[in-house]
């Protein structure tokens, strides 16, 4: 699906390396500082999520990385290479899809891919590149009719004609409508077993836990989580999540006793987001019966009640005391 140049392009340079590395890396805008002294390094072949609130300085990261914005301090690596010594090369060898792309409303799908590929040394056709996107039906249709989810198959399928060995997808499914974010699921699985090394953000959990190999949440332009999402999950505290609500009295207040809950036996953590009590347990079939019985002791009827094994979202919520998408 994928062509074959990564073989000839890695021959002759140590392709034990990593695929990216990133040491002391800062940039402030102003009196704000968006990167603050991260370091990373991103093994060749895994799919990587950099994940956090708006603000935490993902995509200033992401952007230098891709050579689109310039480092106050600290080095970037990609590939062996850096954009000050190598950007000729660096660009020949990297795909991007950026999160929001622009592409000139009076030419075609095709001649808009033809273009892109015009720019590269080697790459895959125009043609398998419209059939990776599945924007086949849609070939000869102007830019400007397509609809924003086909907008980001397009801006995919520009990211991948050049045939990259490391790819950056910043929040790639976003306007997708279900089937075609599991197509783009598959696809980037496909990129990865191909040996491709793909960098990717996103806003849903789901998406993460499903594709990468591992997670760094940033928050604060600094990176406060590193690990597999089975070991970020892991470091919940539980298996288990347990969600409730109750009804607020007259003066508005809700008395709950938070250090009764945490001394239940199973419960590990206890924590309140806009009114939503969340737990975190082992066993739900021994810890639920004992919080419901903590509430009838407070003389309190919960007016909502769920339970979902623990996901990416609990870790994220757990770190940052945010959800992905506030503000």
């Amino acid at each position: 699906m994928v062509g074959s140049g990564l073989a000839s392009a890695a021959s002759t340079e140590d392709i034990t390396s990593p695929a990216l590395s990133i040491n002391g890396l800062r940039k402030a805008f102003a009196d704000v500082v968006a990167v603050d002294g991260i370091d990373l390094e991103v093994v060749r072949g895994e799919c990587f999520g950099l994940l956090g609130p708006n603000g935490a300085g993902k995509t200033t990261t992401i952007e230098i990385c891709e050579g689109l914005t310039a480092t106050d301090a600290g080095t970037v690596n990609l590939l062996g290479l850096n954009w000050q010594r190598s950007a000729g090369e660096l660009r020949q060898r990297i795909g991007v899809q950026l999160q929001e792309t622009q592409f000139p409303d009076k030419l075609t799908v095709h001649e808009t891919l033809r273009l892109f590929r015009s720019f590269y040394r080697r790459g895959i056709s125009v043609d398998e590149a419209i059939q990776m996107a599945q924007l086949e039906e849609k070939r000869r249709s102007r830019v400007g009719t397509l609809s924003g989810g086909q907008k980001q198959r397009l801006a995919m399928a520009c990211a991948l004609v050049g045939d990259p060995e490391l790819l950056f997808l910043d929040e790639p499914t976003t306007g997708l409508d279900p089937q075609a974010r599991r197509h783009l699921w598959d696809l980037v699985d496909h990129l990865r077993n191909a040996g491709r090394t793909i960098i990717l953000t996103t806003h849903y959990m789901e998406e993460a836990e499903r594709l990468c190999d591992r997670v760094a949440i940033m928050d604060h332009g600094r990176i406060i989580a590193l690990g597999t999402p089975q070991q970020l999950i892991a470091s919940v505290g539980g298996d288990h999540i347990v969600e409730f609500a109750v009804t607020m009295d007259g003066a508005g207040n809700t008395p709950v006793d938070g250090a009764l809950l945490a001394a239940i036996p199973g419960v590990q953590s206890h924590r309140v987001d806009a009114g939503l009590h969340q737990l975190s347990v082992g066993e739900l079939h021994t810890t639920v019966p004992r919080i419901f019985s903590a509430l009838a002791e407070m003389g309190l009827q919960p007016s909502e009640f769920r339970t979902h094994s623990a996901t990416l979202e609990d870790v994220f919520v757990g770190l940052t005391g945010r959800n992905v998408r506030d503000e």
